[in-house]
Order: C-alpha cells, then sequence, then structure tokens
C-alpha cells in the first residue's frame, strides 16, 4: 500500500522552518533550482541530505542514531531456479518493502547494497524515539515480506540487524562521494544482521535499553559475531 507522502519537506520545516515544497503547483520554483524529493526519503528534499554540509559548515558530522539493516535470504539459491528477470522482480518487491517501511517511519534509506539494504533514523528528519522507530520498521518489513512471500509462493525471508550510538554521518571519498554513515555502531548492525536467520530481527542491549515496553520480556542470548574478540549479549524483537 502505497504511504502517503508530504506536501512540503519535513527535515527542512522541523530544523529551518523554511517550507519548502516537494509536490504540487508550488514545487515548480524549488525544481527550477534543484531541489526535489530525495532518493533516500521522499518527504525530505535534495538540500536536506547535505544539511549538515550547508547549515552546519561541516563536510561530516556526528550523531546520535540508529543504523538498521536488512538482507534478502536465500538469494542466491533462488537465482538457480529463476530467470535473471524473475530474480530482479524478486529484489525489486524487496526494495520497495524495505523502502515503505523504512519511510514510513521517517527513516533514510541510505544503501541498497546487493541484496541488502542499510537505513538511518534520527537523520535529517530528527526523532528523540529513533531506536522505537527503527523497530518498528524492522517489524513492518517482516510483516510485508511474509505477505508477499505468501502471495509468491517462494522460500525467502530476510535477516535484520540493528544498532544505535554514535556515528560520523557525511561525505566520505574523493573521486567517487558517498554520503553515508560509518564507525563502529554501522559494522556492528551490519554484523547482527549477518547472525539473524530468516524471519528474525537481532538488536543489542543498547536498542533494547532505549525501546522500553516494545521490547521488554526479549531474552537475551550471546553470540559470536566475525570480527568481534568477545561475544554479544543480542536480542530477538
Amino acid at each position: 500500500m502505497a504511504q502517503p507522502q508530504s506536501m512540503i519537506c519535513k527535515g527542512c520545516w522541523q530544523n529551518l522552518r523554511f517550507p519548502i515544497a516537494l509536490r504540487g503547483p508550488l514545487s515548480v520554483p524549488f525544481r527550477v533550482v534543484g531541489l526535489r524529493p530525495s532518493r533516500m526519503n521522499p518527504n525530505i528534499c535534495t538540500l536536506c541530505e547535505l544539511m549538515f554540509k550547508r547549515a552546519m559548515k561541516a563536510t561530516k558530522i556526528t550523531i546520535d542514531a540508529t543504523i538498521l539493516f536488512a538482507d534478502l535470504r536465500a538469494y542466491t539459491q533462488l537465482s538457480q531456479s529463476m530467470s535473471p528477470n524473475d530474480m530482479g522482480g524478486l529484489l525489486d518487491i524487496f526494495y520497495d518493502e524495505c523502502a515503505g517501511a523504512i519511510w514510513e517511519h521517517d527513516g533514510l534509506l541510505n544503501k541498497t547494497i546487493g541484496d541488502a539494504v542499510m537505513a538511518v533514523f534520527n537523520f535529517p528528519i530528527q526523532q528523540v524515539d529513533h531506536a522505537r522507530k527503527a523497530v518498528l520498521t524492522a517489524r513492518a518489513i517482516q510483516q510485508r515480506i511474509a505477505t508477499r512471500k505468501a502471495e509468491l509462493g517462494l522460500d525467502f525471508g530476510v535477516g535484520i540487524g540493528i544498532h544505535c550510538g554514535e556515528v560520523s554521518f557525511g561525505e566520505f571519498g574523493r573521486s567517487h562521494r558517498d554520503l553515508t554513515a560509518i564507525g563502529t555502531v554501522v559494522n556492528t548492525a551490519a554484523r547482527l544482521q549477518g547472525a539473524a536467520a530468516p524471519g528474525e530481527i537481532l538488536a543489542t542491549d543498547a536498542v533494547r535499553e532505549r525501546v522500553g515496553e516494545l521490547m521488554q520480556g526479549s531474552a537475551g542470548q550471546s553470540y559470536t559475531l566475525k570480527g568481534f574478540d568477545t561475544p554479544i549479549m543480542l536480542y530477538r524483537s
């Protein structure tokens, strides 16, 4: 189901109290100067993608954020029995369902990496409860994928990992500039996604502490993740 789209940029209104029109006749002057809906979230504009650079006069900033990674499982196995065109269609479904869930909770679909996606919560739309938003997004992704899986009659799933804390967000690289978040929090979320089983959401203790009753009663389990010297306690959402 298509999500309602904002008529003005949520990020610019929240951060600058300036109404940049994204849709309708009033958006035309803004489009002339290059301001249009962002591909990372259609409810923010292209100015928001570089808000840190334009408004904060910095190429990189440190922010408190929640990072979500979701990975399509059984993609390699399915590719052996499906045509490239059908596999492309499955990937489109995965991207679309992830995007819908992420944007519904005001997250930023920062990257699509092969058969995985990376989302950032708390930039540029600031969210006091960004960890909660990420967990709700993860659950929505699993629900959406379960529905599509039943419709298609295919055996696939999604593994999701979530972590929160300080990340460095900005433009990285010289010959090829990449707008993204980096740091231990990002790396940890990626490892959690790799450890999650199809249909499973794994979150760190830092996430569990922030979301309160949303993960109340979730039992922790010790995991040994690739690249980590000591086991880490993770929780299923």
